[in-house]
């Protein structure tokens, strides 16, 4: 008689080459990739890691009474941890998908009276109050969303947030760091920012092409007192390039000189204050600068291209897109004044290719200049150090000093 097929203990065939039929269990993320396709130009990449979703919730501390915010919630594996411990989770989903989905996971049990799907654009929606945030950020919108987020008032109590991990590692870096920037300045005056872990890309499905990190950033309360439109405005000039000093980035570059002349020009018209005007008295070869004729030295190792380089952009105060190859300004994130004086430049330099464009001084601008010199060199002592060695210290000593000489950046 022929011997009886043995089975294993696992209850499959004892061949090995025996068809192996058992199926997979369905569970609620494999059925949601298999129903439609992750738009990753959207930033869907479902965390599927519940052990490093389980951590995220855990550094919130959250409390039972808590409205959390969560950003692209995506197929939910986030949002179910949320709801377990928080009183309400307000998910805000770009892709109608994505937010059936999360309210299908839900769907009958006594979470889903916790939940509220809100569907739209992050970016364009009115927030209602929450007191957490926690998010799983679509990398796109990295830098507007931590701003807005600064912005919200009342502040939340505590952010935690996935990035893509050099954009992580800019919020936190310090002076001197390679990766400090004017990202870095306005984060961290803003707000508390510290580094929770790192997370791979095969925690994601589909995996991103780059390394994730989680940030918990907790805002100052009370918050600074200053202007951020001012701040912000310093900081753009000190990070034009960051390498250089700050003399060369003040008194180097014609467009600044320009602006901030007629920004004081300005002030005094609103403080009453008569100024002197007309030709410069100055004879030297001076008198006629080339506009934005700037030597680079050798030892500087980011050149300067000038205001349209797409080097760096910095999310503002509400919001600007962020490029995370960045050690110079982006276009999104340039001046309309820069832009407008560039392009007239180009416009010149195209209408007379073998003429530079020149402009003359005038008493004013003069004026503006020795202020500028009396706050870098006399007031601070900040001329020659580099804005990338300069912490929120000296950046507040600078804004204070060149308000008191009538200047200012808004």
């Amino acid at each position: 008689m022929p011997k009886a097929s043995k089975m294993r203990n696992g209850g499959g065939p004892a061949s090995p080459y025996a068809k192996n039929n058992t199926k997979k269990p369905a569970t609620a993320n494999n059925m949601s990739n298999a129903i439609f396709k992750m738009n990753t130009d959207l930033g869907q990449h479902v965390l599927k890691n519940p052990g490093v979703a389980s951590a995220i919730v855990e550094k919130a501390g959250l409390k039972q009474s808590d409205i959390v915010l969560e950003v692209g919630p995506g197929s939910g594996n986030l949002t179910v941890k949320i709801l377990e411990k928080a009183k309400k989770c307000i998910a805000v989903e770009l892709d109608p998908r994505m937010a059936a989905e999360v309210t299908k996971r839900v769907q009958g049990t006594p979470m889903a009276k916790k939940l509220d799907v809100v569907l739209g654009d992050v970016m364009k929606t009115e927030l209602p109050y929450f007191d957490v945030c926690i998010s799983n950020t679509p990398y796109q919108i990295s830098s507007p969303l931590t701003f807005k987020l600064l912005a919200t008032s009342p502040s939340p109590r505590i952010c935690v947030l996935m990035f893509q991990r050099e954009f992580a590692m800019r919020l936190f870096a310090k002076a001197g760091d390679k990766l400090y920037s004017r990202l870095s300045v306005n984060a961290q005056m803003w707000a508390k920012i510290d580094h929770i872990m790192k997370v791979g890309k095969n925690n994601f499905k589909p995996p991103p092409q780059v390394e994730s990190s989680v940030i918990r950033m907790v805002p100052k309360n009370p918050r600074p007192n200053i202007s951020y439109d001012e701040w912000d405005g310093l900081l753009r000039v000190c990070f034009v390039r960051k390498n250089k000093t700050l003399r060369a980035n003040f008194l180097g570059t014609t467009s600044v000189i320009s602006m901030l002349e007629s920004n004081y020009r300005t002030w005094c018209a609103q403080n009453s204050v008569t100024l002197e005007d007309g030709p410069s008295t100055e004879t030297n070869t001076d008198a006629l600068m080339e506009i934005d004729n700037v030597p680079a030295t050798t030892a500087d190792n980011d050149e300067w291209n000038g205001f349209g380089s797409d080097n760096e952009s910095v999310g503002g105060m509400p919001v600007a897109a962020m490029d995370l190859d960045m050690d110079d300004m982006d276009e999104d994130d340039l001046p309309a004044f820069f832009k407008e004086h560039r392009d007239h430049i180009e416009q010149q330099k195209q209408q007379h290719p073998k003429t530079q464009a020149r402009k003359k001084r005038s008493k004013v601008n003069d004026l503006v200049r020795e202020k500028i010199r009396i706050v870098l060199e006399d007031k601070t002592t900040l001329a020659d150090k580099r804005a990338r060695m300069c912490d929120e210290g000296d950046f507040l000593k600078l804004l204070w000093s060149f308000n008191q000489e009538g200047i200012h950046f808004v």
